[in-house]
């Protein structure tokens, strides 16, 4: 599961995107939530644009109010199916949320919980998959766009540290951007896939995340062993 995460730098998100239409305005950020308006890559009039939209789709039918329906995830068995998300997914209106690294968490045999911070090799900026959607209140008086970010089963790395009940992100390859978000639902659901675990590493952190209050770079300071990606 993905509960927190780490933005990068525009310029280098813009890169990675193909970023044609620039609507967004942001920096790093270093512990991102629910409910925060994040960074978010979609397609408009045949161009990539760069938007953002609030961590937390409510659908078309909540009428603006986050408490009749909400969903910062969802896994990519219900995504088609579950109220809050069908008709994001029936709609095609699919999304990647642009990532430097995101937090998981470890319990240990003491029955805490130690944060880990989990990065890709060599990829400064990556992309998860998401869903959006647009709703607004009775009137339009408020409107809201928010997004969803899809998860998978966890590769072996992600199943070490947070146990294999909990999902992954669905962090796709550059190859499969486009993919994502231009492609016949059907097709584009085949790059759901949990990334090698060979191309991720982790370590633990402060649990300082814990803590909203918190925001800056000494977060993702390692605070002990990395986990380096494991031996096939």
């Amino acid at each position: 599961m993905c509960e927190r995460y780490v933005t990068p730098e525009a310029g280098q998100a813009e890169q990675e995107f193909g970023v044609v239409r620039r609507w967004w305005q942001f920096s790093p950020s270093f512990n991102v939530g629910p409910s925060r308006y994040v960074p978010v890559i979609r397609m408009h009039d045949g161009q990539v644009e760069g938007v953002m939209l609030r961590w937390g789709l409510i659908p078309a039918w909540a009428e603006a109010d986050a408490a009749k329906g909400s969903a910062a995830t969802a896994s990519i068995t219900e995504v088609e199916h579950v109220s809050t998300t069908r008709g994001a997914w029936e709609l095609g209106r699919r999304c990647i949320v642009p990532m430097f690294g995101f937090y998981t968490w470890q319990r240990s045999w003491q029955g805490h919980h130690q944060p880990f911070f989990v990065r890709l090799v060599n990829r400064p900026v990556f992309g998860v998959a998401a869903v959006w959607d647009r709703t607004e209140a009775d009137g339009g008086d408020d409107v809201i766009e928010g997004c969803a970010l899809i998860t998978v089963p966890p590769n072996p790395l992600l199943t070490e540290l947070q146990g294999s009940a909990n999902e992954m992100p669905a962090i796709l390859e550059r190859r499969d951007y486009a993919v994502w978000l231009t492609a016949a639902p059907a097709v584009a659901k085949t790059v759901l896939q949990p990334l090698a675990q060979q191309q991720m590493i982790a370590h633990p952190v402060s649990p300082r995340i814990n803590s909203f209050r918190y925001d800056d770079a000494h977060l993702i300071r390692p605070t002990g062993n990395i986990c380096l990606p494991m031996s096939v």
